[in-house]
């Protein structure tokens, strides 16, 4: 069966997380976005260990109404490389936490620092049965890439035992599949949700084929056995991360690789920070001019929540308008979930709503959408294309970064 699942979000025991990252509630949100299995993030933190359990259905289920739930925690290495762990059950999750409360503290944050490095908590994961990749691997911000020129630097000799790597808001498919000891690794595509509206959870997901929606299908999906595997990515364009390109973090000015080390990574504006963007770091480690995808990459969407497309195509400032919320539940109670609306309900049959939305949405299917880059922590912005047929002039609105006072710094 296909499922769509994001496999990385934050509980509201992490630091700068909505007080509503609760079970229930990510529930609901999931199924209205179409998302079949969801992580539960956060998973060795006491607090939230237990709030797991008082909904588990036994030791490896947890399902709340139509929603699955996988154990899943984010842990952060002495060298701030941030590690996605994703576990068999309920009572390995005990064992992790028993082990990284010897060589940290996990009970202040759900996303807990401990003194070990890549290769040791890789060694953890193995001994639990637990699959282990990267977060948001090329951030200049607790990253694998950020600190470490490869994967055998980060993880030593358990660097084989690494199946997955995840990308990350601002690198996809093309970026990643330039360099070639990740050709190996399956893609992963996740939100980092660290609330659970409509516009951050789910906002990059993964579909994949399993024989079943348990841990051990899961397994087998992301290790690519049995036939099984990913046969869909999908994320935002790069250039919307907030660090794709290289950029003042005061000031935001844009420079490339070769100016930026020219000023000593100091802004010749501002005199703040230059921090090095995603696609500059691409290229330095990059060992292919162009990307070379391996037979079992699958493909790679580009999209943005359906309720900033309907935000841009009606000129609004918000997501949180009357007319965005109307529009984006009309479109998901008519067809069941964000997803569908998103990839495959056809054109005709969404006649019901603005036809500036229809037009949106269908020019994000056909990649023809605008991109403004971000950079130095500051979100890129998209533009639908000013030719379409009844497509409004890019408004203020839409010439502003996307909404930044309302996301958080710790999403990447």
């Amino acid at each position: 069966m296909k499922i769509n699942a994001d496999l990385h979000l934050h509980s509201k025991y992490s630091m700068a997380c909505s007080d509503r990252m609760e079970l229930p509630t990510i529930a609901i949100e999931a199924s209205r976005k179409g998302i079949d299995l969801v992580a539960t993030g956060d998973c060795i933190h006491p607090k939230w260990l237990e709030e797991i359990k008082r909904a588990a259905i036994d030791d490896e289920t947890i399902r709340i109404q139509n929603t699955d739930f996988i154990l899943t925690t984010e842990i952060e290495d002495k060298f701030r490389v941030h590690h996605l762990l994703i576990l068999p059950s309920i009572s390995k999750a005990e064992e992790l936490a028993i082990e990284m409360e010897k060589h940290g503290d996990i009970k202040t944050d759900g996303r807990p620092t401990v003194r070990m490095d890549g290769c040791e908590i890789a060694e953890v994961a193995k001994d639990i049965g637990a699959l282990i990749g990267p977060c948001h691997a090329f951030t200049p911000w607790t990253s694998m890439y950020a600190a470490h020129d490869s994967l055998q630097s980060c993880y030593g000799d358990m660097t084989g035992y690494i199946s997955f790597v995840e990308l990350g808001l601002s690198a996809d498919s093309d970026y990643a599949d330039r360099i070639t000891e990740l050709h190996r690794l399956t893609f992963l595509t996740n939100s980092d949700a660290h609330s659970p509206t409509v516009n951050k959870l789910a906002r990059e997901f993964t579909q994949l084929d399993v024989p079943e929606i348990t841990f051990g299908g899961l397994e087998k999906a992301i290790m690519r056995k049995e036939g099984y595997g990913p046969t869909l990515n999908v994320g935002f364009y790069p250039q919307e991360g907030k660090y794709n390109e290289s950029a003042c973090i005061k000031c935001f000015t844009h420079y490339t690789l070769k100016e930026a080390v020219q000023l000593k990574w100091k802004c010749s504006k501002c005199r703040g920070q230059i921090k090095k963007g995603v696609r500059d770091r691409v290229n330095e480690l990059a060992d292919l001019d162009e990307p070379q995808h391996p037979e079992h990459r699958p493909p790679y969407v580009h999209l943005a929540p359906l309720s900033e497309v309907i935000m841009m195509a009606l000129g609004h400032a918000s997501i949180n308008t009357k007319g965005v919320q109307s529009a984006w539940n009309s479109l998901v109670e008519k067809f069941g979930s964000e997803v569908k609306v998103l990839l495959d309900v056809p054109a005709e049959n969404m006649d019901f709503v603005d036809r500036k939305i229809v037009n949106a949405i269908m020019a994000f299917r056909n990649e023809e959408i605008i991109m403004h880059p971000g950079g130095g922590g500051q979100y890129g912005w998209l533009e639908l294309p000013a030719d379409r047929k009844d497509s409004p002039a890019p408004s203020k609105t839409q010439k502003k970064p996307m909404d930044n006072k309302q996301k958080s710094l710790f999403e990447f």
